[in-house]
């Protein structure tokens, strides 16, 4: 058994992170170093996952009343 993951083994482009999605923004890695795209990731996960408040703050800002 080896400790590689199968993307490894096989020599493929992947990243062992999770791209986080935001409903307006781009999506970003949780790797710094990370080149790949979007395709290539394993783990996709939505930003209210991790706390992220970024659709909170672009809901208030299109429900102002002016």
């Amino acid at each position: 058994m080896t400790e590689q993951c199968r993307a490894c083994r096989l020599g493929l482009e992947h990243c062992h992170g999770a791209l986080i999605h935001h409903p307006f923004h781009r999506p970003e890695c949780t790797e710094d170093d990370c080149f790949v795209s979007a395709a290539d990731h394993d783990l996709h996960i939505d930003c209210s996952a991790t706390g992220c408040l970024c659709e909170d703050v672009a809901s208030r800002s299109t429900h102002r009343v002016g």
